[in-house]
């Protein structure tokens, strides 16, 4: 079965950004900011500014890689685009016609302030379906968000990496 990928369904630019889990975090925004060239969008920092996520841009969307602090190293999830809140609600829908249970969501991530749910494969990785993700203008100062539930869904309970 192959889906119709120029359906309203979704849009044509699929793949948004990838999450990725880490033991070191601030190891990880180095790399990715001083030696790759991506933009820090925003940090998420415990209440003695230790870092516990941080969201990196390569273009003016708000990240293309997001890094959480875990107990373990290793992919957290991928997250594809789709062009409004209607088209969400067409992904939900087709996903339980599909009987795919939502794992989490919906909801709105504070840093980025998109919209989103998420679902696992059949490997149990994360694949989030998301929109209206936040477009950064280039003088815009990185942010600075508690490490709370909050955060990471404004509209109810988060998934806490660490």
């Amino acid at each position: 079965v192959s889906r119709d990928w120029s359906s309203d369904v979704c849009s044509s630019d699929l793949l948004q950004h990838v999450g990725i889990r880490t033991l070191d975090p601030d190891a990880m925004v180095d790399f990715y900011s001083n030696k790759i060239g991506l933009v820090v969008s925003d940090r998420v920092q415990d209440d003695k500014g230790v870092l516990r996520a941080a969201f990196l841009r390569a273009d003016p969307e708000h990240h293309t890689v997001a890094i959480f602090r875990a107990p373990d190293a290793r992919l957290d999830h991928m997250s594809f685009d789709t062009r409004d809140i209607l088209a969400l609600r067409d992904w939900a829908d087709d996903m339980g016609k599909k009987r795919v249970p939502i794992f989490w969501g919906v909801g709105r991530h504070g840093p980025g302030n998109d919209l989103f749910f998420m679902v696992k494969d059949p490997d149990e990785n994360l694949l989030e379906i998301s929109t209206e993700l936040e477009v950064c203008k280039p003088d815009r100062p990185m942010g600075i968000w508690p490490n709370e539930q909050w955060t990471l869904n404004q509209w109810g309970p988060a998934i806490m990496r660490s």
